[in-house]
């Protein structure tokens, strides 16, 4: 009897906050990093193809204007229906994805406009013909060259934001997460599958990565957190895009306000001393 007791006490443990956002930022209902740049920006003009290999199906870029001022907005791409999130390998970029992005963002660079990018992806695609065609080039690739853009970058994480695949889009001046977003190196089903043999403990997974939008705040991975509705984004869009609006206009005229060599120069620190600790006697 007690050890009946004492099985229905453990199934009964509350589930770890880490697991209810993992769950709210893969909420099949919430907005996708596209919807966000229908709603914030105007003008919307798409860039196609990586002038090497392909056209990603999984990525969007293009030009656009956001509150009349010229700039770049990137995000990926997933797809609402069974057929479309095939065709787009459920959000996650071929290297050329990638490449046509850092294209883009070049090219924003010539004309001196902001960019901003969105993402909401587990990780890159690990498919072997993206592996043939240089995935952890093209992600290397995007992290040198987003450390050195001259332009503001501002990143914001919608839902997940996976491992190298959203750090290619991520090395911003300004990192924002929406608060139930979660930022990681691994998902937690596969860490629990690495560090206890046993995908089924994802939520302790969950809890001991520090993946939240808070924990990724105070690791100084994240630069804001943006509150969401009651229930999530999902609940109430509009309202969602809206604090999303107002966080990126007080984060893209903060960066106007700076001399370039100091934006880039504090960008340099930022990604330094990401996540050190320091310990005294």
């Amino acid at each position: 009897m007690a050890d009946l007791e004492t099985s229905k006490s453990a199934q009964a443990a509350p589930t770890p906050e880490a697991w209810i956002k993992t769950e709210l930022a893969r909420n099949p209902q919430r907005p996708h990093p596209m919807d966000f740049i229908e709603a914030l920006f105007t003008d919307f003009s798409e860039i196609h193809g990586d002038r090497a290999f392909g056209d990603d199906s999984a990525m969007a870029c293009g030009m656009a204007l956001f509150h009349g001022e010229p700039v770049l907005a990137v995000g990926n791409l997933k797809g609402r229906t069974l057929k479309e999130r095939v065709a787009r390998k459920f959000g996650s970029p071929d290297p050329e994805g990638y490449r046509k992005a850092l294209r883009a963002m070049k090219i924003a660079e010539k004309y001196g406009r902001p960019i901003f990018t969105f993402l909401d992806l587990a990780g890159a695609n690990p498919g072997i013909g993206a592996e043939e065609r240089g995935q952890g080039e093209a992600i290397a690739r995007n992290l040198l060259e987003m450390s050195r853009l001259r332009v503001p970058t501002i990143a914001t994480i919608t839902g997940e934001g996976g491992s190298g695949g959203a750090l290619a889009l991520a090395v911003a001046d300004r990192v924002l997460m929406l608060d139930n977003a979660i930022y990681s190196v691994i998902s937690p089903e596969g860490c629990a599958s690495i560090m206890w043999k046993d995908a089924t403990k994802k939520q302790q997974a969950a809890a001991a990565l520090k993946y939240t939008a808070q924990d990724a705040r105070n690791l100084g991975c994240c630069d804001d957190v943006i509150p969401e509705p009651v229930g999530g984004t999902q609940a109430d869009p509009a309202t969602a895009m809206a604090l999303v609006d107002e966080r990126l206009q007080h984060h893209l005229t903060e960066l106007r306000s700076m001399p370039l060599d100091q934006m880039l120069d504090r960008r340099y620190e930022k990604f330094r001393t990401m996540a050190q600790f320091y310990t005294t006697a």
